[in-house]
């Protein structure tokens, strides 16, 4: 079977509303001026792992749900002028969205919209098998679709990979990715014992590699049995927005892995990348290109 796909994202797409807050947690009050101004811009996670993906060279394409909508135009529009191959199923109650509250500091808090979604939602069968049965690898989203279209991955042959986010290592909607996928990404945010929760993926799943990221304290690394702290990338620029820097960082890991880095070597490729996105406002869409990387990553 021809793999003309290097990575298939499957879910993930969608529209962010970005307000810059004087600071994180808001204080009581009735109002605030916001002198940055309020924008929504296309990009959620699945569109910002294609984004970095398609960035660094690889053939991306990107399969979700998308409303007949302005916010469905914008995702459209993204993917058109970046180049990314998209493959939007019609969705009813329309296109995901967001509203990101972000700090001077680049600390983010996410307020999602969970009526654009609904637990029978499901993308076709057929365009499932068809387009990962034509891909190297699936990145997949931990939205509900994808959800009922885990079964079928497996199936195709393709490698798969997750990012379960902010799971507290408890909530038992996440635990199919999780132990379905062959590389698990996920945030230490919420997890008290980072290692235990890691080992727990790898024990019962499939898992080759998982990897906790921890934002300024680097990422841990679960590889053949072993557990490694990778030290944080020093940001190119002041960092004002953490906001997309875990999907760089799965971007970058990805493109390493799939090119036969170590595990080791390739959490190296995402810390500097998602240091690059720090840099990065919210309002941009702006991932690191391959010969940047390439000279960050350099052995001297």
């Amino acid at each position: 079977m021809s793999r003309d796909i290097d990575v298939l994202v499957l879910g993930g797409a969608g529209v962010d509303t970005i307000v810059y807050v004087p600071q994180l947690p808001l204080l009581d009050a009735d109002s605030y001026m916001i002198d940055s101004g309020i924008r929504t811009r296309a990009g959620q996670t699945g569109d910002f792992v294609a984004l970095g993906l398609t960035a660094l060279g690889l053939r991306v394409h990107h399969l979700d749900m998308l409303g007949d909508d302005p916010e469905g135009d914008l995702v459209r529009a993204l993917h058109r002028d970046k180049g990314i191959a998209l493959t939007a199923i019609p969705q009813p109650a329309g296109t995901k969205r967001a509203v990101n509250l972000v700090s001077p500091d680049g600390r983010r808090l996410s307020l999602y919209d969970t009526s654009r979604g609904h637990a029978d939602d499901r993308l076709p069968e057929a365009t499932v098998r068809a387009l990962a049965g034509a891909s190297r690898h699936v990145h997949v989203a931990i939205t509900q679709p994808c959800a009922h279209a885990l079964p079928l991955l497996r199936e195709s042959g393709a490698t798969f990979s997750t990012d379960l986010h902010d799971w507290d290592g408890e909530n038992p909607y996440h635990e199919p990715f999780a132990q379905a996928a062959d590389v698990v990404f996920l945030s230490a945010t919420a997890l008290a014992d980072p290692e235990r929760t890691m080992r727990r993926i790898a024990d019962r799943g499939r898992a080759e590699v998982v990897v906790a990221t921890a934002g300024a304290k680097g990422a841990y690394l679960l590889a053949d049995d072993e557990l490694t702290h990778v030290p944080a990338a020093t940001p190119p620029a002041p960092v004002v927005d953490s906001n997309g820097a875990g999907d760089a960082f799965a971007a970058a890991f990805l493109y390493a892995w799939l090119n036969r880095e170590t595990p080791a070597r390739s959490a190296l490729y995402g810390t500097i990348a998602g240091a690059h996105a720090c840099t990065v406002p919210s309002t941009e869409t702006n991932a690191m290109d391959l010969k940047a990387l390439l000279r960050l990553t350099a052995t001297p």
